[in-house]
């Protein structure tokens, strides 16, 4: 069986999202320190804006929190009118989390160690 050239970001963080008026925000925390590591590379604010651009997302900007394995993605666009009809169902972008964790990344080498739980 041949291995997959890319992961998902669900693979490698969990994440969670809202939404107020014209912004959104996104919490996005690696599993291990090894995923924290890969993500601060590859899960660019230009990768996410990209991911979006779809939904009218016109800029990201990305603030990072190493000690907890953290980013935190705050979305600036257009959230309201045709251009964004999945707020039809999810007015307030909890939604948003799940879409950014469908994300598919380079496969990283160590992807073993990205992705061992805490504990166990």
């Amino acid at each position: 069986m041949a291995i997959p050239p890319t992961v998902t970001l669900s693979q490698l963080a969990a994440a969670r999202s809202s939404r107020l008026g014209q912004r959104a925000s996104i919490g996005v925390v690696a599993h291990t320190q090894a995923g924290y590591d890969f993500l601060s590379s590859e899960l660019t604010a230009t990768r996410v804006q990209n991911h979006f651009a779809r939904w009218g997302v016109v800029q990201v900007e990305r603030y990072v929190l190493p000690r907890v394995w953290a980013f935190h993605f705050v979305l600036n666009g257009p959230w309201e009118g045709p251009a964004n009809p999945m707020l039809r169902f999810d007015t307030e972008g909890r939604l948003l989390a799940m879409a950014l964790l469908e994300l598919e990344l380079p496969r990283p080498d160590s992807i073993t160690q990205m992705t061992e739980q805490l504990g166990g």
